[in-house]
């Protein structure tokens, strides 16, 4: 049985911290991201705990009368705890070497492995098509899991929102990039 997994990465929001809402543009991108689903059907749709990630895709559940299942799993990777200077070029490093970690942040293989326990339990279930929305770093850790090649470039070229269709098929999984900067 064919298995649709779509990742989305939330819209624009004002900032980082957990409570951080939508910009005025993350709003209205918010409407397009509803947009971009109709015709497509979603049995299920999971989130962040995230403020932002929450709001990105609450008009979708509930136009579609789902629940927002909240899954902490999904919560954006911790680099650090500290500050650290030159952050974007450790965050690079990152990619490189999977298991360096920084003082309390996880690794980029810790945060791989929590992000695949999620993807695990949707392919265990029975709704054929999932709605998994998540951060930028965590979502590129994700898609690295399914296609070696996706790095820090990679992860630098993602907008808010953005969206990877992942399908699973007789053993086989396909994945693509179907946002691409849709109706912006």
């Amino acid at each position: 049985m064919e298995k649709n997994i779509y990742v989305v990465r939330h819209c624009e929001a004002t900032g980082q911290s957990s409570d951080s809402p939508l910009t005025t543009r993350g709003f209205q991108q918010r409407e397009e991201l509803k947009s971009f689903f109709k015709g497509i059907p979603v049995n299920r749709i999971l989130s962040s705990l995230l403020l932002r990630a929450r709001q990105s895709i609450s008009l979708l559940a509930s136009e579609r009368d789902l629940p927002l299942e909240i899954d902490d799993r999904l919560t954006e990777r911790i680099l650090s705890t500290v500050f650290l200077n030159n952050w974007l070029d450790k965050l690079k490093a990152t990619f490189s070497d999977m298991d360096l970690a920084y003082n309390g942040g996880e690794s980029s293989k810790e945060a791989m492995n929590r992000s695949m326990e999620v993807v695990k339990d949707v392919l265990n279930r029975d709704e054929k098509n999932t709605v998994i929305i998540t951060h930028g770093n965590l979502m590129a850790l994700l898609l690295k899991n399914f296609d070696s090649g996706f790095g820090f470039e990679e992860w630098k070229s993602l907008t808010n929102p953005d969206i990877y269709h992942l399908i699973f098929r007789d053993q086989k999984t396909e994945l693509k990039r179907i946002w691409n900067g849709w109706n912006l």
